[in-house]
């Protein structure tokens, strides 16, 4: 079993930056990927980055260039630097991690981009 819990969410100026945390406890040495996603407001949620245990990364091309996914060096936090932030990054963003096929979800961070 695996808890994860996102940090970090508020609200930020079009061009300013957010870091989000998510911290994993219990079996997290079997976690095969942590990745985020985020929840538009009336749209479904979309991938945003991943890390896998192997240290490569992914992201959507949304984010490409703006976003970075990290590992701390405990390996059970997973950090996402949001920089040149717009107002179509607001969102709710999910932390999630993968073991096989079953996939944890934390309760969710609101990031709100406005001037």
């Amino acid at each position: 079993q695996v808890q994860v819990v996102e940090s970090g969410g508020g609200s930020v100026q079009p061009g300013g930056s957010l870091r989000l945390s998510c911290a994993a406890s219990g079996s997290i040495s079997a976690i095969n990927v942590m990745g985020w996603y985020r929840q538009p407001p009336g749209r479904q949620r979309e991938f945003v980055a991943n890390i896998f245990s192997s240290g490569n990364t992914g992201y959507a091309d949304a984010v490409k260039g703006r976003f970075i996914i990290s590992r701390g060096n405990a390996r059970n936090t997973v950090y996402l630097q949001m920089n040149s932030l717009k107002p179509e990054d607001t969102a709710v963003y999910y932390c999630n991690a993968l073991i096989g096929a079953n996939r944890t979800w934390g309760q969710g961070t609101q990031v709100t981009v406005s001037s």
